[in-house]
């Protein structure tokens, strides 16, 4: 079963009645990685009056934190987190930085920058899936090549690579979900004159029918 997270770090910055705020997004794996990230952000503003955050963990999304940083409650770091939630990410940590330009934007104005920021620094990232799956190697005869190629490209199967010596090899990276369809399917195709080897499983991204190494 895979989940969503972002696929790049990313940030983004506007200005809502001279206050600057700046929304910064990363893929995290651990709530250690999460804090670190924080800080360093805290580091490069430290001159900034707030830098709210907000960040959930775990395939299941089973941790949730997020901090106000001195704003009202719930007007900074709860409209972040909102933003993670309603797109469904995990692994991922936003802080938005907020330098004060000396015009109170009220509980809604705040509310609304900070989701804004958050959205932003989102939009930017890029949502994407990741999925379980593994390497398939594809060994078969010279004269299969056409009519294999042919059944992927047909199929939506990227071939991801293709090695040439005694036969040919042609790598696939494919979802744990579709393997034993694949694989019988490329076992009818080639009429059973094929091998096939399976790699380690890992996450992949996803982007509509192709995986992508995280």
């Amino acid at each position: 079963m895979g989940y969503f997270t972002v696929r790049y770090d990313a940030s983004s910055k506007f200005e809502e009645k001279k206050s600057v705020f700046i929304g910064t997004v990363k893929r995290v794996d651990s709530e250690e990685e999460a804090k670190d990230f924080i800080n360093t952000i805290k580091g490069q503003h430290r001159e900034a009056r707030h830098n709210v955050y907000a960040y959930v963990i775990g395939n299941n999304m089973g941790v949730q934190r997020y901090s106000d940083d001195g704003e009202p409650k719930g007007t900074g770091g709860m409209p972040v987190l909102d933003v993670i939630k309603k797109n469904n990410l995990t692994d991922v940590v936003i802080v938005v930085t907020r330098y004060f330009g000396g015009v109170l934007l009220g509980a809604g104005g705040l509310t609304r920058a900070y989701s804004k920021a958050a959205s932003l620094a989102v939009k930017k990232a890029e949502i994407v899936e990741k999925v379980l799956g593994c390497p398939i190697n594809i060994e078969i005869e010279y004269e299969l090549l056409g009519k294999v190629q042919y059944y992927c490209n047909k199929n939506n199967w990227n071939i991801e690579n293709i090695n040439y010596s005694d036969k040919v090899s042609i790598l696939l990276y494919c979802e744990l979900s579709e393997l034993e369809k694949l694989k019988s399917e490329i076992v009818e195709v080639t009429n059973g004159r094929v091998v096939v080897y399976e790699g380690d499983e890992e996450y992949y991204f996803k982007s509509e029918n192709r995986l992508y190494l995280c």
